[in-house]
């Protein structure tokens, strides 16, 4: 069993993610920056809508509760796969079950809540109208010499027109706080990176999971050129294959070892109808995105930047808690083991010791048959430098 040290670890990681969480759901009830903006300027002249295509609620349903749901969903079906051994305890399967799924969560929380820090961060300091602020404001447009921003420039102004201002947000008549100041929120697009962060970390867990990706080939240790003497030598070519050699379409049928298969036959593309796992949510965010800008709560740059962040989020937390998807075979990366649960010291190189999971220093290792193993028990250790 895990020692309690590393299970708090992960607890407080828990902690963690949930206080990124936090901070941004504090900030998102300070008042923004008010940038100074133009009665007259077209950009911001828009309608607005009170009803909205995909409300904050529907939001945190598409970023939030369907990927979690799906995520627990494949790993309490599909995980841990065909490749367990028959007779493997049921102990270590719900094990897997329950790490598998502890993962998912943790990268999918880390991602929508970093993205969500982010973004109410960026909105505070930065205060961009929306395009439906004027909307919101209601400019007293007999008042504008009493708010103008650069008092210098009103006799330029005059010249072309009376309200060719800028001026500051006391201009406006609409008492409604909350209509008011979300009106200097446009940059960036809050759905924009929520919807991202969550449905692009789903992507790549369902991707991940079911091996949806452009063909991986491994590099080669050892020539495939005949004219090498090392390309034939039996010691570098024993066991590079499980597959056999294809005589008529290989090169490689003068070779030592039969064990040895073209660069072709050690990949290939996952069926089609695969592809529906990614572009599903990937439309699903681009979708969520549109109605913002048809709803005229955003400019075309908000939304692009606000992708922006949660793509970036979306990757990151997916690497922080998963294996590359060519490369990882659908699996999580295994805990910290419990001596560095915490922390580790310069020069010891990795959060993975020998002593696994178990303060007693047990190791679970890979059935003798070659299958994935079930717990990820520790085998080697770090060289002392």
């Amino acid at each position: 069993m895990p020692s309690k040290r590393l299970v708090l670890s992960y607890i407080f990681d828990w902690i963690i993610i949930i206080g990124i969480a936090a901070v941004g759901g504090g900030w998102n009830s300070i008042h923004p920056f008010n940038r100074p903006f133009s009665p007259v300027d077209l950009s911001i002249s828009f309608p607005f809508e009170h009803h909205e295509t995909i409300p904050t609620w529907l939001l945190m349903v598409i970023g939030l509760v369907i990927p979690a749901i799906v995520t627990f969903l494949v790993c309490l079906i599909f995980v841990p796969g065909p490749t367990a051994a028959r007779g493997t305890p049921q102990s270590l399967i719900w094990r897997r079950k329950f790490w598998e799924w502890n993962t998912a969560w943790m990268g999918l929380a880390l991602s929508l809540a970093t993205a969500f820090m982010i973004t109410q961060g960026m909105k505070l300091l930065f205060g961009k109208p929306r395009p439906d602020l004027l909307s919101r404001c209601q400019p007293d447009l007999t008042r504008i010499s009493d708010f103008i921003v650069n008092p210098a420039v009103s006799a330029v102004s005059k010249e072309l027109s009376p309200n060719w201002a800028l001026v500051t947000s006391a201009i406006c008549q609409n008492t409604d706080q909350d209509i008011l100041q979300d009106g200097f929120k446009s940059f960036p697009s809050g759905h924009a990176s929520f919807s991202w962060a969550g449905l692009l970390y789903l992507t790549l867990f369902l991707a991940s999971k079911f091996s949806v990706a452009i063909p991986f080939l491994p590099w080669r240790p050892f020539s495939t050129n005949p004219d090498h003497a090392s390309a034939t030598a039996r010691s570098n070519l024993k066991n590079r294959s499980i597959l056999p050699l294809q005589g008529k379409d290989s090169n490689l049928s003068n070779y030592a070892d039969d064990r040895v298969v073209p660069d072709r036959y050690q990949a290939a593309a996952p069926p089609v109808y695969s592809l529906i796992l990614v572009l599903v949510p990937v439309g699903t965010a681009i979708y969520v995105c549109s109605t913002r800008f048809t709803d005229f709560r955003h400019f075309g740059f908000d939304l692009i930047f606000g992708s922006l962040i949660g793509i970036t989020t979306a990757w990151f937390s997916f690497r922080w808690y998963h294996l590359p998807i060519t490369r990882g075979a659908g699996w999580s990366w295994g805990p910290r083991s419990y001596k560095r649960s915490w922390g580790i010291g310069v020069g010891v190189g990795s959060y993975v010791g020998t002593e696994g999971w178990s303060h007693y220093g047990k190791s679970e290792t890979a059935p003798a048959n070659g299958q994935e193993p079930l717990a990820e028990g520790r085998v080697e250790g770090e060289r002392a430098v």
